[in-house]
């Protein structure tokens, strides 16, 4: 009994420092990461389109994730059709219609997430809204910084790995059918 639990405390040292830091010379990917920021942003008649952009220096992976859309008060009983102006895989810009907005029959929209990648403009084609539109905007940034700590602690477990006892068989128990 004694040897397998010795056995499973050196397989669970070994998978912590796998993801402390890597075994025999492997890393682990670098710390990842992720913001999230409410977005929102209203069209209407005096303002029929709205641009979201981030700095284009930033490291950062950006996505904008639209979660509705729907009409505010105010709104008249008058078809509002919203387009997105976005880039697509091949990097043209393309607008496309992704809601048609009517308070009598369709007064909001719920778009489950619909991610779409910075720049981004919105633009109220037709009808005088007011319109709101609200998402996430999530930031992801990889850290390829590796900390003093983390250095010494690699050197540290390269000198626990030599303690370590080996993994030994089982016993086979006689008597069993």
């Amino acid at each position: 009994m004694a040897a397998g639990a010795a056995a499973a405390l050196a397989f669970l040292s070994q998978e912590s420092r796998a993801r402390a830091g890597g075994i025999g010379g492997l890393r682990v990917p670098a710390p990842v990461t992720m913001d999230s920021f409410f977005f929102g942003c209203e069209l209407s008649g005096h303002t029929r389109s709205f641009t979201f952009k981030v700095e284009e220096e930033d490291d950062s992976e950006h996505v904008l994730a639209l979660t509705m859309l729907c009409l505010t008060e105010g709104a008249k009983d008058e078809c509002n059709v919203i387009e997105v102006v976005a880039r697509n895989h091949d990097h043209q810009e393309i607008a496309v219609p992704v809601a048609n907005l009517k308070l009598s029959c369709q007064p909001m929209l719920s778009l489950d997430d619909f991610q779409l990648q910075p720049p981004v403009t919105f633009r109220l084609k037709s009808g005088s809204g007011p319109v709101r539109i609200t998402g996430r905007h999530q930031i992801v940034t990889i850290s390829n910084d590796v900390s003093e700590e983390e250095e010494s602690e690699e050197e540290g477990s390269e000198e626990e790995e030599a303690e370590l006892c080996p993994i030994l068989p089982a016993k086979k128990q006689g008597g069993r059918p």
